[in-house]
């Protein structure tokens, strides 16, 4: 049976605290994974105009039996085209490619210096309000700017999508996002993969009966963090679903916590303009 999946509340809508990332599932990849997700009970698919495979995602979206109102779908708006007209035009581009009149999520990719911060939330905002996405977002924004974007927007941020695992503290970030009532949602939740050989992670799942990719998971979600790891393997999508079963301790919690350290971070994409939150 699969499992009822919690939900957190990001802004104006309920976003599962688990779904599928599919960031590298190209060349019809994702289709075949999104499917099987679905049918294992995930209901949360997140994607991107830069990953070039929405079109999969949506083919996988229309094959399936889940009633589209009970998936969460998210996709983000990639860098250039973050201009007035640009942004609406590759939102449409987006919702055509993914076969659904709207999406759940939509987020900025990566903050960019220019067009100006202020022009690209009008933008967002504007799609929003016409209906085209139910909640809007940002991905990979530093504390700072994640406030300072939800100054420019008239509708809530409601996650912030960014780098999360045990070795990479985002404290400010989480801090931050709870004060604005906003969420965080963790890609590369599993380190790619490092936290599969870490000895603290193996100890806590063996007192569990779980693997440390499901104490990782299991440590995310219960700090209010949603968690959208990628993989292509269905015996690695089931793993990664089945955390619901048990609970890590407080001292478990803060075993995990202290594995963080000053060079944890894998994707140092960010643009010069802009800085990292030092923890």
């Amino acid at each position: 049976m699969p499992h009822t999946i919690p939900d957190l509340r990001a802004g104006d809508v309920a976003m599962p605290v688990i779904g599928l990332g599919t960031w590298q599932l190209e060349g019809g990849a994702a289709q075949a994974m999104v499917e099987k997700a679905l049918e294992l009970g995930y209901r949360h698919i997140d994607t991107a105009q830069a990953y070039r495979n929405e079109q999969d995602v949506g083919a996988a979206l229309a094959a399936t039996g889940v009633p589209r109102d009970q998936v969460f779908l998210t996709t983000k708006v990639w860098v250039d085209q973050f201009a007035q007209g640009d942004l609406q035009r590759s939102v449409e581009a987006s919702l055509k490619r993914l076969k659904v009149p709207r999406v759940d999520l939509l987020l900025l990719h990566w903050p960019k210096p220019k067009p100006a911060l202020s022009e690209t939330l009008a933008a967002l905002n504007d799609v929003h309000g016409r209906g085209l996405t139910r909640a809007i977002g940002l991905s990979n924004f530093p504390s700072a700017l994640m406030a300072k974007a939800q100054t420019a927007s008239e509708a809530p941020i409601a996650t912030n999508q960014v780098e999360y695992h045990p070795y990479l503290s985002q404290r400010t970030l989480i801090a931050k996002a709870r004060a604005m009532g906003s969420t965080l949602t963790a890609w590369s939740p599993l380190a790619q993969g490092k936290v599969a050989t870490d000895p603290v992670l193996i100890a806590i799942g063996q007192a569990h009966g779980k693997t440390p990719g499901q104490v990782t998971l299991r440590w995310q979600i219960q700090q209010g963090v949603a968690t959208i790891p990628r993989t292509r393997n269905p015996a690695r999508l089931a793993e990664n679903f089945d955390i619901f079963d048990f609970a890590l301790s407080d001292d478990e919690m803060a075993r995990i916590f202290a594995l963080a350290r000053p060079d944890g971070r894998l994707g140092e994409w960010l643009d010069p303009a802009f800085e990292w939150d030092v923890d």
